[in-house]
């Protein structure tokens, strides 16, 4: 046990990782964040219209995503998630592809499900492979100076595999098309998250709205003697000290800063900016990502599996909200082309993506719309950015936590969490990965075939 103090500014997931750890080991810890609750842009609000509770935009955790499910089993949140094992992919006109891992040891585990899959054809088929079998041959870590796009076109992929599969699955996960994304992160997602392990591509979205995953996190951190301050902004965040807006100056022997890079360029103090470059070179190289979602309610059922892919549409995703499939949120990431547009004009070309692909919403009403959107969604996971991204920690005691310090993953909530168990390790004085709970264990034939991109990692034990 220890009795260092250590002040977190920022309660998003990584600022909520780095406390909740922090105090399990017995740290004095002050949790600081501006908003009225903890859980940053993964959140909800009350829609003022409709007077219901919805999310910003839909988040997804995955199989793969072991320390942001470890995160929710501390929280005691893991019944609150709702798992599926399938993808379905959707068409113009409505035939679909179902995606599931076979009988098969992974990487072959969806050799079945591809092989039937009517979107795409023989050729595409063949092609994706062939590139999948080079990506799990890949080294990750020496793809930063290339996009994904650059990385396809080494690898013989046509503009339709591009088009159909590969561009759905990078935007949806990078948030960045493949023209723009760094190759590195967007391996990462095929190599983890699709070739490593069967349980990897499961996918978990929340029962209840995302703001109430966090709740309990306030309780957990006050029960082990931690304060939290909500409803709290910062004015300068120094090594060892914060001070708050109102001129007020917090003293601990640690401080985590968890709040996003650009507003950490502007809150952290300027004498550490200039001894320590993480920040001026990251910020230097910042850009953003947007993402929109539209939450939709119908007059009728329109929508019978949890979720699906929209083939070749504009509209990436759609994801059921209810039961009865009449409540739908669709999501464009990457959305760029749609920020200036007004609700109405969003609103009607996503209906235009699920008519086309959902043929029975021709005679659906719509009774609730509401678009939202998040122009500052995520960090672009750019060769530029992935080039200077910052450390946990430098050439300061200044300690960094979020989804854009180097986790290895783009901007999610895997990310995040991993940002903050590297943060809270590294305020105990221990080794930055000390804390992180290993991802899944790549199957045999993966390991054989991979021994690039699955180096061997260290078991740690749950601490």
């Amino acid at each position: 046990m220890t009795e260092r103090s250590v002040i977190v500014v920022g309660g998003g997931v990584a600022g909520i990782a780095a406390a909740l750890r922090l105090s399990e080991r017995g740290a004095r810890v002050t949790l600081i964040e501006t908003r009225t609750k903890l859980g940053g842009r993964a959140t909800s609000f009350e829609d003022s219209r409709s007077g219901r509770w919805i999310d910003n935009c839909q988040h997804v955790a995955m199989g793969c995503c072991t320390n942001y499910l470890d995160l929710c089993d501390r929280l005691g949140v893991s019944d609150q998630l709702t798992w599926t094992d399938t993808t379905w992919w959707v068409e113009e006109g409505g035939r679909t592809s179902t995606i599931r891992p076979g009988v098969l040891p992974a990487p072959a585990h969806f050799a079945r499900a591809f092989a039937s899959a009517s979107f795409l054809t023989l050729g595409e088929k063949r092609a994706i492979a062939g590139a999948m079998h080079a990506a799990l041959r890949t080294d990750r870590e020496s793809q930063t100076d290339e996009t994904f796009a650059q990385w396809l076109a080494a690898h013989n992929q046509p503009a339709g595999a591009v088009a159909k599969f590969w561009e759905p699955v990078v935007v949806s996960a990078c948030n960045l098309d493949c023209g723009r994304v760094s190759a590195a992160s967007a391996l990462h997602v095929f190599q983890e998250g699709f070739l490593s392990h069967k349980s990897a591509s499961r996918i978990a979205v929340s029962k209840v709205p995302l703001l109430r995953l966090y709740d309990k996190a306030e309780t957990v951190i006050a029960s082990a003697g931690g304060t939290i301050l909500l409803r709290t902004s910062v004015s300068r965040v120094g090594e060892g000290s914060v001070t708050l807006a109102d001129g007020t100056e917090l003293h601990a022997d640690r401080v985590i800063c968890a709040i996003p890079l650009d507003r950490a360029a502007r809150f952290v103090d300027g004498e550490i900016r200039q001894r320590d470059d993480r920040l001026r070179a990251a910020a230097a190289h910042l850009t953003h990502s947007p993402i929109i979602g539209v939450h939709l309610a119908f007059d009728r059922a329109v929508m019978e599996t949890p979720h699906a892919v929209l083939v070749g549409r504009e509209t990436q995703w759609l994801f059921r909200k209810d039961g009865a499939g009449t409540r739908i949120h669709a999501v464009i990431s990457a959305a760029d082309a749609w920020v200036s547009l007004p609700e109405d004009e969003i609103v009607d070309r996503v209906m235009r993506d699920i008519r086309a692909c959902y043929p029975r919403a021709e005679r659906a009403s719509i009774s609730e719309a509401r678009a939202v959107k998040e122009k500052l969604a995520t960090f672009g996971a750019t060769t530029e950015f992935e080039r200077v991204r910052p450390a946990t920690t430098g050439d300061s005691e200044l300690i960094l936590a979020g989804d854009f310090v180097q986790t290895g993953w783009p901007a999610t909530m895997e990310g995040a969490a991993r940002s903050g168990y590297m943060a809270a390790a590294a305020a105990l004085g221990m080794e930055t990965d000390a804390m992180l709970v290993p991802p899944l264990r790549p199957r045999v034939v993966a390991r054989m075939i991979g021994k690039r991109a699955f180096r061997p990692q260290m078991r740690t034990p749950r601490l």
